[in-house]
């Protein structure tokens, strides 16, 4: 049996693990721990409950990446030893398990190199989706909800926590529109790249023809606000309405008055919320959502100021980003990255870490 050689991939694998320490700088992140165990170790802590979740999850999350360059790095040093050893006693399994342990290490060293990546100025934020169908009548109005299920599939899988503030459901099947809140360190960075329009070919269940639909439904993806921020939104700016919330097919949720719409006057941004028990608590966390659309405009018209100024000729952020083609063959290609896959069944069901990542090198190789 022929020797197996993988110093080639092995010396790879160092050099890639060396840029991704040099950016996420292991010595500064090991200072940042012991700042953030001081805080979390604090009497008053949880006098904050939010404070104090940001504060621990991004203890977390900090030492979480120590531990994995910690542990890649010895693993690395272990698969040149397994290699040694799967030559010297010529053993094919032992070779095998040397080639999956270098596809393995590939995988998280990929992962954290995106991390990398994402040193946006609003990356770090937690994040607010919204998802809105488009042209396509039913067919549209059920590819939102099959969208909306696949993020909160991939929040689920990726264990990011997940909470529904709106969902407007369609008079037929679907819904209309809805808004979830991803509230996670650089769960905005992530899923940013999914902003755009989403396109849905198939033969359609409600065509009695049973004839091929094209559909259409529109990701929005912002920032979510933090306590920070400074987003003054006078009163005399809002216009704020209340009304009963309702679910699929008018079946009442409560019976009192206590969902809430709120209109920006200046922009005509319309916010609502309906999922909190009351209306106090409905119309913060609209109030909440609103700050952080306004953020994410204000942030978008610098941008537009920035390249305006530079001369900038680059194409845009597409409206059509992505393409889940279902019939008359099985395929979800995003149009901006080219990658795709042939399974839109486990696309649908929260498997976009592939499209997320081609996404976010994609966004950095053409400065988005």
């Amino acid at each position: 049996m022929p020797e197996l050689d993988l110093s080639p991939e092995i010396r790879a694998l160092r050099s890639t693990l060396s840029d991704v320490r040099q950016v996420l700088n292991p010595a500064g992140l090991g200072e940042e721990v012991v700042r953030l165990k001081a805080a979390a170790a604090a009497p008053d802590l949880w006098d904050d409950p939010a404070k104090a979740q940001k504060i621990t999850s991004e203890l977390s999350r900090k030492q979480g990446l120590i531990e994995k360059l910690s542990s890649i790095t010895s693993r690395i040093d272990d698969l040149e030893v397994l290699v040694e050893m799967a030559n010297a006693e010529d053993d094919k399994a032992t070779q095998d398990e040397a080639k999956l342990e270098l596809e393995q290490l590939r995988a998280i060293l990929s992962e954290l190199e995106i991390q990398t990546l994402l040193n946006g100025e609003y990356d770090a934020r937690g994040a607010v989706i919204t998802i809105r169908s488009g042209a396509g009548g039913d067919d549209a109005t059920d590819f939102a909800e099959m969208l909306m299920r696949m993020y909160l599939r991939y929040a689920e899988k990726q264990k990011l926590p997940v909470q529904v503030l709106d969902t407007s459901y369609a008079e037929g099947a679907g819904i209309k529109s809805a808004t979830f809140e991803v509230d996670a360190p650089y769960a905005f960075g992530t899923l940013s790249v999914e902003a755009g329009t989403h396109r849905l070919v198939r033969m359609s269940p409600f065509n009695a023809a049973g004839k091929r639909q094209t559909s259409f439904a529109a990701v929005e993806v912002v920032p979510l606000i933090e306590t920070t921020d400074v987003v003054e939104i006078p009163d005399s700016e809002i216009r704020v309405d209340v009304f009963r919330s309702s679910g699929p097919g008018g079946q009442s949720v409560n019976t009192t008055d206590s969902a809430v719409r709120i209109t920006h006057i200046p922009t005509g941004i319309v916010v609502s919320c309906q999922n909190e028990k009351s209306q106090i608590q409905n119309k913060a966390a609209a109030l909440r959502v609103l700050q952080s659309r306004l953020l994410e405009q204000k942030r978008r018209e610098e941008e537009a100021k920035k390249k305006q100024i530079a001369g900038d000729v680059k194409a845009s952020w597409g409206e059509q980003m992505r393409s889940y083609v279902l019939a008359p063959y099985q395929m979800v290609k995003d149009l901006r990255t080219e990658f795709e896959v042939n399974n839109p069944a486990a696309v649908f069901d929260g498997d976009l870490a592939g499209f997320i990542a081609a996404g976010i090198r994609w966004r950095k190789q053409v400065g988005v």
